[in-house]
């Protein structure tokens, strides 16, 4: 393909003074530890964010939109653009502003105006780059050419091939900063088929074998060049592979799986995280979470295409940040039409969908909403069964019309459709964490009831704990055996990652479309709704397992 450089004087930053980034701040090992040292090393700052899912307002931690100012709110891009007005001015040129993707679903800002607004937030903002993420093309190429035709942000990603031609002509596979001695590549991730909705002659190729042949083609190609930095959004495991696996590349900015970094609790790895390639040189991971609570920053010392040292850590954005008040503004002046969006009518209720018990055992909304997982992934993958977090229903449904308003009431944490893969010996260890109320992976409580659908189980709450299940079933009476054997399930992003206490933490998963939107869509399908309790649980006087452990 053709190279291509920048076509407009980059904005930039001041080298950082000291800046108190929170408990999370970092500092590199010293020059002094490294084997060599240029006359003139060269400072790259990266400011980055990543998965902000429609997030254009602040939340809290869990991305629920931020009710109470009193109670802490987070992130919002008023918070991002006043950092970055702050530490970024326009009078220097060392640094860049990437977007790693998945700028779509999870609030009602895109239920409703769907990229529209997104794009003229993502345009104020002015980042210098933008990967795709997998959730840009939950609505097909057609509307991610229009949504990208709105932006003046350069949209990069060199692993697609397709024949939508609104993305041929605007899509870059990479991107060159002359006076930064430094290229960009992007790369999102090749599971897009099966977790979106591009049409079948859009493909996406190794993240792994297309960055090598890029870094190879810019370095013979571009003579600027001295340095790449890889966005991607492919995950904190596959960064990882990647850095391994490749050459040429010194810096991942990454995005898609919400890893938190940093010396801050509930980190999962350090920022950056340190893997060295195929060369023996060193490459720095750095992702930023998600839906804009931190701010990634890092400043990194480069002796030509080798990094030396760096500084930075994510900035966390809480009530003490500043906000762009213009911004912040026009955010809270969108909100005006949500009122009209959420009293539309989606379908009628002949049975109250009650969610009384949902956190201590099975209900009818539970049932129902796990009979719509399900159902959402049909076409795509052959589910054993779902599993889902009771405490995460908040509100009843009652007799008569059903508006997206009650959906959004009863699910509001933006939780997202998650599927993965679990052995049965990891199912029966999941419900007999649920009946028993301890967890068979770390003896810890079970927080909420499992809502299911799928799986049948008997089990004796007389029996001791960790001893109760008898027997777990599929579909057709088919028993799940304690075995290596793996079954698709579906499940919410929050139960994946840990959330009560319900799966163990590990496992790979993808994230899909949201509940509430999967859920209107399910109610429209099937509307009038009358769901009674399935009884999916069922207690037995039975004491012994009724399956062969292998």
């Amino acid at each position: 393909m053709p190279s291509f450089s920048t076509s407009f004087a980059l904005t930039a930053l001041v080298l950082l003074r000291d800046v108190a980034l929170a408990e999370d701040h970092l500092i590199s090992r010293s020059l002094k530890q490294r084997h060599f040292k240029r006359a003139d090393p060269f400072n790259l700052t990266l400011f980055h964010v990543n998965d902000m899912h429609a997030h254009m307002d602040e939340v809290v931690m869990s991305g629920q939109d931020c009710a109470d100012p009193s109670k802490g709110c987070y992130g919002g891009y008023a918070r991002v653009k006043g950092v970055l007005d702050e530490r970024r001015p326009s009078s220097d040129n060392n640094s860049l502003l990437l977007n790693i993707g998945d700028e779509f679903q999870g609030t009602l800002f895109y239920s409703f105006y769907g990229g529209e607004k997104l794009a003229e937030v993502i345009n104020e903002v002015g980042f210098d780059a933008m990967v795709l993420g997998n959730h840009e093309f939950d609505r097909g190429e057609e509307y991610l050419g229009e949504f990208i035709q709105n932006l003046t942000v350069p949209v990069l990603c060199a692993n697609i091939d397709t024949k939508e031609e609104s993305l041929n002509s605007t899509i870059k596979p990479y991107k060159v900063f002359p006076e930064l001695r430094t290229a960009l590549i992007a790369l999102t991730t090749d599971t897009i088929p099966a977790i979106s909705r591009p049409n079948n002659d859009t493909t996406f190729s190794s993240p792994v074998s297309t960055t090598q042949f890029w870094a190879d083609y810019i370095y013979a190609n571009e003579p600027d060049v001295e340095r790449i930095v890889a966005m991607t959004h492919i995950g904190y495991e596959e960064d990882m592979k990647l850095a391994r696996e490749t050459t040429g590349i010194q810096v991942i900015v990454g995005g898609h799986s919400h890893t938190l970094l940093g010396d801050m609790a509930g980190a999962q790895g350090k920022y950056p995280t340190v893997e060295t390639n195929q060369d023996g040189d060193e490459v720095f991971v750095v992702t930023a979470w998600r839906y804009g609570v931190y701010l990634g920053y890092i400043d990194v010392e480069f002796d030509g295409g080798k990094v030396l040292s760096y500084t930075g850590g994510p900035i966390l954005l809480n009530n003490k940040t500043a906000q762009d008040t213009k911004m912040q503004a026009q955010i809270k002046e969108w909100r005006g039409p949500f009122e009209e969006f959420a009293s539309t009518v989606i379908g009628t209720n002949e049975v109250k969908l009650n969610r009384e018990n949902c956190k201590t055992q099975e209900c009818n909304w539970g049932d129902f909403t796990c009979d719509a997982m399900i159902a959402s992934r049909a076409n795509q993958s052959t589910i054993a069964g779902c599993i889902l977090n009771g405490g995460g229903i908040r509100a009843d449904v009652e007799v008569g019309d059903i508006t997206r308003g009650h959906v959004i009431t009863a699910f509001p944490f933006n939780n997202a459709l998650a599927e993965a893969g679990y052995t049965g010996d990891d199912l029966w260890k999941i419900f007999e964490g649920v009946v028993s109320g301890v967890s068979q992976f770390n003896d810890k409580p079970v927080v909420s009831w499992a809502q299911t659908g799928g799986f049948k189980i008997k089990y004796n709450p007389a029996n001791e704990p960790g001893s109760r299940l008898i027997s777990l079933e599929i579909a057709d009476g088919e028993l799940v055996e304690r075995s290596s054997r793996e079954y698709r399930v579906v499940t919410s992003d929050f139960v994946a990652t840990g959330g009560d206490n319900i799966v163990p933490v590990g496992a790979e998963y993808v994230v899909l479309a949201t509940l509430d939107e999967l859920l209107v869509d399910y109610i429209e399908d099937t509307t009038p709704i009358s769901v009674e309790l399935q009884n999916r649980y069922e207690v037995t006087e039975e004491t012994q397992p009724a399956v062969i452990h292998r």
